[in-house]
């Protein structure tokens, strides 16, 4: 673990790292450290890095990164055929009934949410499935909880994020497919509030990228990282 991020994996083609959540994969300032991909041309000192995959700013896990166009390209193809599987840690509200089953529903942009980002299911959108699987359930301050293992079998935006909100059971500390909308709105205009926080009760999603899979240059490669303390500690895990 250096003061960037932490390191996973690293050789003279590719590097894996554990994003940390709420970094963003994107510059959005002039400052080096506010986004990963700055973070990398820290890391590697100079801007060959190529970012793989991304992940929204709150969802912490793994993020390949070439060192090459080349290999950007290779990895860029796998990723788009869904050659590289994907789990996922979630941690949501209520207890999920199923101990393991498939959410297969379409998904679209929500025309009815005033925020530009958002998406929903909708019957005339993008195939878009998500295997889950209960890893444990638990009570903490008198509510019910479940503890995920999800594995989505295509690439949408916001995917896993909106299938387990669209089963009734959002992510905890979701602000924008949690319980109010209005939430994420007031996170962007610097507004939330301590009520807001509580609802909450976490500073970032609990959503965590922690495999990857998938067989390049004729060899298999398995990346593992473990969610941070606060994920950790909320799960008792």
């Amino acid at each position: 673990m250096n003061d960037l991020f932490e390191v996973i994996h690293e050789d003279s083609d590719l590097l894996v790292v554990n994003k940390p959540a709420g970094l963003v994969c994107h510059p959005t300032k002039t400052d080096e450290r506010s986004s990963l991909i700055g973070r990398v041309r820290l890391h590697l000192d100079n801007g060959e890095g190529r970012l793989v995959n991304r992940l929204d700013r709150e969802t912490s896990g793994l993020v390949l990164i070439a060192k090459s166009s080349a290999v950007a390209g290779e990895l860029g193809r796998l990723i788009e055929s869904s050659a590289v599987q994907k789990k996922y840690s979630a941690i949501v509200h209520g207890f999920v009934a199923d101990d393991e089953f498939t959410i297969d529903v379409p998904l679209g942009k929500d025309e009815r949410s005033v925020v530009a980002i958002k998406d929903c299911v909708r019957p005339d959108g993008a195939a878009a499935q998500t295997k889950v699987r209960v890893v444990k359930q638990f009570v903490r301050e008198g509510r019910e909880f479940s503890l995920l293992s999800v594995e989505p079998f295509s690439g949408r935006k916001h995917q896993i994020r909106i299938h387990l909100a669209y089963v009734g059971h959002a992510i905890v500390g979701d602000k924008l497919y949690g319980a109010d909308e209005q939430i994420y709105l007031r996170l962007v205009q610097g507004e939330l509030s301590e009520i807001d926080r509580h609802r909450l009760m976490l500073n970032n999603h609990a959503l965590h990228a922690g495999g990857l899979k998938f067989r390049w240059r004729d060899r298999d490669r398995e990346f593992s990282a473990a969610p941070d303390a606060e994920f950790r500690n909320f799960a008792n895990v």
